[in-house]
């Protein structure tokens, strides 16, 4: 799948579709989903069009990050009980959400009829939107597996602790043997003091040169977009259900969201 050209004025060709990142993680807990949903904020107020697609099928909390509470989900779409556009809501932050169901079985496998939904709705939306965000599951589920496949860039999310870090080498290991996946972006979460980001992507670079290899014969190469730093005002918007880019757009996590989304828009 090649890579769209983007703009920050949101400005496309109307052949274009819509630059596809999906978020994971090794583990569980390190913040993945809250990254996502204000990573889209932050893109949202460059003035580009954005999506998030909860496509965290079985264990979905979105809605939960969001404080929404929708009557339509992605499980209704599936079903045929709604209308993809009934299930597109806004959300806070100035994007749009598909949300998942909580708790759904019948989801935390892959499916035929998993994948030709998924593919389907991807196809239906990526023309409509500038960025179009997939906050997958944790882990390297065939469901996860199959929804980064979908993806042009990957996006994974790490902590400094090393059980975290391990669950990410892990992650980068299976997407580089079976999708050849030769370039991912790491972000560094909960980071206790400048410059430790840089020095887990290093130290997670050297351990992947040595023992990864893509198909292809060569390790992937890791691509640090930033760190954030741990900070009691992400604490504080978990708590009240709300995006710290709305809560306290001025504190250390949030400026660091926002450095993300500029090197991903500017690749500075």
């Amino acid at each position: 799948m090649s890579e769209p050209e983007l703009s920050p004025t949101g400005t496309r060709s109307p052949q274009r579709v819509a630059r596809t990142l999906a978020v994971t993680s090794g583990k569980g807990g390190v913040g993945k989903t809250f990254f996502s949903a204000n990573l889209a904020a932050a893109l949202s107020r460059q003035g580009l069009k954005v999506l998030v697609l909860d496509a965290d099928l079985g264990l979905a909390n979105l809605d939960v990050v969001l404080n929404l509470y929708p009557k339509i989900t992605l499980h209704d779409v599936f079903t045929g009980k709604a209308e993809l556009d009934e299930a597109i809501l806004p959300a806070p932050g100035g994007f749009s959400v598909l949300l998942a169901g909580s708790g759904l079985v019948e989801y935390s496998r892959l499916t035929p009829e998993v994948r030709e939904q998924l593919l389907k709705i991807m196809e239906t939306v990526t023309p409509r939107f500038d960025v179009l965000l997939l906050d997958t599951g944790a882990g390297i589920s065939d469901v996860v597996l199959y929804a980064l496949s979908l993806a042009h860039e990957i996006i994974v999310v790490a902590t400094p602790e090393p059980t975290s870090m391990t669950d990410a080498y892990a992650t980068i290991k299976v997407l580089a043997a079976q999708q050849g996946r030769e370039n991912l972006h790491l972000v560094v979460n909960q980071v206790s003091r400048p410059g430790e980001g840089r020095a887990i992507c290093q130290q997670l670079q050297q351990v992947v040169a040595r023992f990864v290899q893509t198909p292809a014969g060569t390790p992937p190469k890791l691509n640090l977009l930033g760190d954030i730093p741990s900070d009691p005002s992400v604490r504080e918007a978990v708590r009240k259900r709300t995006l710290v880019m709305e809560l306290h757009p001025g504190s250390p996590s949030a400026i660091g969201v926002v450095q993300i989304a500029t090197k991903l828009t500017t690749g500075r």
